[in-house]
């Protein structure tokens, strides 16, 4: 197998976390008067570089993605290849299969803050109910944005320098 290949037969052993893919995204520039991302971000390697927008229903001028838009490609990316790994462990087709991520930006009760909500549909043609449960089931363990979503992410917040 190689070394690149992921695979949840494989990628499992040791008792401690094991780095298989790091990246590096940073954000500049733009309006902080609204508490809301906004400016240009930029991967390390240069893959990714777009202008975050506030959305027009925060009052933006919605010429580009948000935030929240980014979030929901990564979730509905994330939980569709990990399903679609699965679908092909178990000799199904996982070329029909659609993930659909929305992502609702709020007040958090509890302080006022903000608060992201997350819900995923997916939609599978020619496979039944009782035969995708049981691999939503398993994708929902297996995909690290589902896992975030339940139970939180390791995370560190430094100032630089």
């Amino acid at each position: 197998m190689s070394e690149h290949t992921l695979s949840t037969e494989h990628d499992h052993s040791g008792s401690v976390f094991k780095p298989l893919y790091v990246t590096r995204v940073a954000v500049t520039g733009g309006d902080s008067g609204h508490a809301r991302a906004s400016g240009r971000a930029r991967s390390a390697d240069g893959a990714l570089a777009l202008e975050l927008r506030l959305p027009e229903e925060l009052g933006g001028d919605n010429p580009g993605p948000n935030p929240e838009q980014l979030f929901a490609a990564g979730y509905a990316a994330c939980f569709q290849g990990a399903l679609s790994l699965l679908a092909r462990q178990h000799l199904l087709d996982p070329g029909a299969i659609t993930v659909e991520a929305t992502v609702t930006f709020g007040r958090d009760p509890a302080d006022g803050g903000y608060q992201l909500r997350a819900d995923l549909v997916v939609t599978w043609p020619g496979v039944d109910r009782a035969t995708a449960t049981p691999l939503l089931a398993q994708a929902t363990a297996l995909c690290p944005y589902a896992k975030m979503a339940r139970h939180g992410i390791p995370a560190t917040i430094a100032l630089a320098g």
